[in-house]
Protein backbone atom coordinates (compact mmCIF):
# COMPACT_ATOMS: atom_id res chain seq x y z
CA UNK A 1 0.00 0.00 0.00
CA UNK A 2 1.53 3.16 -1.10
CA UNK A 3 0.63 6.58 1.20
CA UNK A 4 -1.32 9.33 -0.80
CA UNK A 5 -2.41 13.03 0.18
CA UNK A 6 -5.10 14.61 -2.03
CA UNK A 7 -5.93 18.10 -1.68
CA UNK A 8 -9.73 19.12 -3.55
CA UNK A 9 -11.15 22.11 -3.65
CA UNK A 10 -15.04 22.55 -3.28
CA UNK A 11 -17.37 24.99 -4.67
CA UNK A 12 -18.15 27.93 -2.12
CA UNK A 13 -21.79 28.46 -2.54
CA UNK A 14 -22.34 24.71 -1.59
CA UNK A 15 -23.96 24.60 1.89
CA UNK A 16 -22.15 23.15 4.83
CA UNK A 17 -24.54 19.60 4.45
CA UNK A 18 -23.64 19.55 1.02
CA UNK A 19 -19.87 20.18 2.00
CA UNK A 20 -19.88 17.37 4.60
CA UNK A 21 -21.99 15.09 2.52
CA UNK A 22 -19.14 15.39 -0.28
CA UNK A 23 -16.16 14.48 1.82
CA UNK A 24 -18.14 11.95 2.98
CA UNK A 25 -18.54 10.54 0.10
CA UNK A 26 -15.07 10.05 -0.97
CA UNK A 27 -13.79 9.02 2.52
CA UNK A 28 -16.38 6.36 2.40
CA UNK A 29 -15.28 5.49 -1.75
CA UNK A 30 -11.35 5.28 -0.26
CA UNK A 31 -12.70 2.89 2.92
CA UNK A 32 -14.45 0.86 0.62
CA UNK A 33 -11.61 0.13 -1.33
CA UNK A 34 -9.72 -1.01 1.43
CA UNK A 35 -7.82 2.61 1.98
CA UNK A 36 -6.64 3.26 5.85
CA UNK A 37 -7.60 6.91 6.40
CA UNK A 38 -4.78 8.61 8.19
CA UNK A 39 -5.83 12.25 8.10
CA UNK A 40 -8.77 14.55 7.27
CA UNK A 41 -8.63 18.19 7.50
CA UNK A 42 -10.53 21.08 6.43
CA UNK A 43 -8.78 24.08 5.50
CA UNK A 44 -11.77 26.09 5.30
CA UNK A 45 -12.79 28.78 2.41
CA UNK A 46 -9.64 30.58 1.30
CA UNK A 47 -8.99 32.71 -1.54
CA UNK A 48 -7.95 31.52 -4.81
CA UNK A 49 -4.87 32.50 -6.93
CA UNK A 50 -6.96 32.65 -10.07
CA UNK A 51 -11.00 32.65 -10.77
CA UNK A 52 -11.87 29.27 -11.41
CA UNK A 53 -15.24 28.24 -13.09
CA UNK A 54 -15.47 32.28 -12.31
CA UNK A 55 -15.38 31.68 -8.57
CA UNK A 56 -12.89 33.42 -7.20
CA UNK A 57 -12.42 31.15 -3.47
CA UNK A 58 -13.28 27.98 -2.55
CA UNK A 59 -13.29 25.18 -0.03
CA UNK A 60 -9.95 23.10 0.65
CA UNK A 61 -9.78 19.75 2.17
CA UNK A 62 -6.89 17.23 2.29
CA UNK A 63 -7.69 13.75 3.14
CA UNK A 64 -4.60 11.83 3.47
CA UNK A 65 -4.37 7.77 3.21
CA UNK A 66 -2.34 4.56 2.30
CA UNK A 67 -4.46 2.70 -0.40
CA UNK A 68 -2.94 0.04 -3.32
CA UNK A 69 -1.89 2.17 -6.25
CA UNK A 70 -4.42 0.89 -8.71
CA UNK A 71 -7.21 2.28 -6.79
CA UNK A 72 -6.10 6.49 -7.57
CA UNK A 73 -7.03 6.28 -11.00
CA UNK A 74 -10.87 5.60 -9.91
CA UNK A 75 -10.41 7.55 -7.05
CA UNK A 76 -9.80 10.97 -9.52
CA UNK A 77 -12.49 10.18 -12.05
CA UNK A 78 -14.88 10.19 -8.91
CA UNK A 79 -13.46 13.62 -8.63
CA UNK A 80 -14.00 14.53 -12.16
CA UNK A 81 -17.91 13.41 -12.16
CA UNK A 82 -18.47 15.35 -9.19
CA UNK A 83 -19.47 19.09 -10.33
CA UNK A 84 -18.94 20.37 -6.58
CA UNK A 85 -15.26 20.01 -7.04
CA UNK A 86 -13.44 22.93 -8.60
CA UNK A 87 -9.95 21.03 -8.18
CA UNK A 88 -8.20 18.33 -7.29
CA UNK A 89 -4.48 17.14 -6.82
CA UNK A 90 -3.06 13.58 -5.82
CA UNK A 91 0.32 13.01 -4.36
CA UNK A 92 2.06 9.95 -3.42
CA UNK A 93 3.94 10.46 -0.38
CA UNK A 94 7.78 9.12 0.11
CA UNK A 95 8.99 8.38 3.23
CA UNK A 96 10.96 12.11 3.48
CA UNK A 97 6.85 13.51 2.58
CA UNK A 98 5.21 11.15 5.38
CA UNK A 99 7.63 11.88 7.83
CA UNK A 100 7.04 15.83 7.33
CA UNK A 101 3.13 15.41 7.42
CA UNK A 102 3.11 13.98 10.39
CA UNK A 103 4.95 16.29 12.01
CA UNK A 104 2.87 19.02 10.69
CA UNK A 105 -0.41 16.97 11.88
CA UNK A 106 1.41 16.60 15.10
CA UNK A 107 2.49 20.81 15.21
CA UNK A 108 -1.27 21.68 14.78
CA UNK A 109 -2.73 19.15 16.85
CA UNK A 110 -0.46 21.35 19.51
CA UNK A 111 -1.48 24.46 18.19
CA UNK A 112 -5.48 23.43 18.83
CA UNK A 113 -4.71 22.85 22.47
Amino acid sequence: MNHYETVFILNPVLSDTQIKETVQKFDDYLVSRGAEMISKEDWGLKKLAYPIQKKKSGFYHLLEYKVAGENISSFELEFRRDDSVMRYLTVKLDKHAAAWAEKRRARNASAKK
